[in-house]
């Protein structure tokens, strides 16, 4: 059994030990948001226009929360230059939370601060925690994007942080990196020795490496 699927594997039989991340997934009041071509809803949309993204969004959710997005190949980081080169990335590696800014946001299993960084740009992830747990002496990693930058000032570099801590909250744009107000959440079995970031969309061509190192933030979502 490879790493990924030997942390699946614990994640998945201990899923019930797990903390909530954010509460509001488990009221009931869910539904999956598409950023895929496949929602011509979309084509309406001037994604740069971070305000009529929101508004899409809003308008979209009615009331409930936004979930979805891991593999998923979106069109909607056209909006922003820090997704194109020579191959344009657009598939999605975590899975995003769309929902109110001020949302809090808690640990879903003891763990280590191991770093964090605000990510400034359009597009890019803003404010970002990361943190190192383990589980049955395996080593995972969970990163947290599109906070506020007030989430950050308590933090410190091996700050042990307990299961169901408060890690911080959902940040508004522009300080988020620009975006409607959602938090990104993913989880790694390694970190290729980076610090405070992570990429979270990346091109096609590179689906089967990250494939290898992204793992289903479905399994500590505690959801289907």
């Amino acid at each position: 059994m490879d790493e990924r699927s030997n942390i699946e594997s614990l994640l998945h039989s201990n899923q019930q030990s797990l903390g909530r991340i954010i509460r509001e997934l488990h009221t009931g009041n869910v539904q999956t948001l598409d950023l895929t071509a496949r929602n011509v809803a979309l084509a309406q949309v001037d994604l740069k226009d971070t305000a009529a993204f929101e508004q899409w969004i809003a308008d979209t959710l009615r009331g409930n929360v936004g979930l979805g997005g891991f593999m998923e190949d979106r069109i909607v980081y056209r909006r922003s230059e820090y997704f194109s080169g020579d191959e344009a990335r657009s598939l999605h590696l975590g899975t995003d939370i769309w929902t109110s800014v001020g949302t809090l946001v808690y640990a879903p299993w003891e763990g280590t601060v191991h770093s964090f960084q605000d990510n400034q740009g359009f597009g890019n992830y803003g404010p970002t925690i990361i943190l190192e747990h383990t589980l049955s002496n395996d080593k995972f990693y969970t990163l947290y994007g599109h906070l506020s930058r007030a989430s950050l000032t308590p933090l410190a570099v091996g700050q042990p942080i307990a299961k169901d801590e408060r890690l911080g909250a959902i940040g508004p744009y522009p300080e988020n990196g620009d975006w409607p107000p959602h938090l990104h959440f993913q989880v790694m079995t390694t970190l290729l020795g980076l610090q405070g970031d992570f990429p979270g969309v990346i091109a096609r061509s590179q689906q089967e490496e990250y494939a290898k190192i992204c793992i289903d933030p479905a399994y500590l979502l505690r959801i289907d």
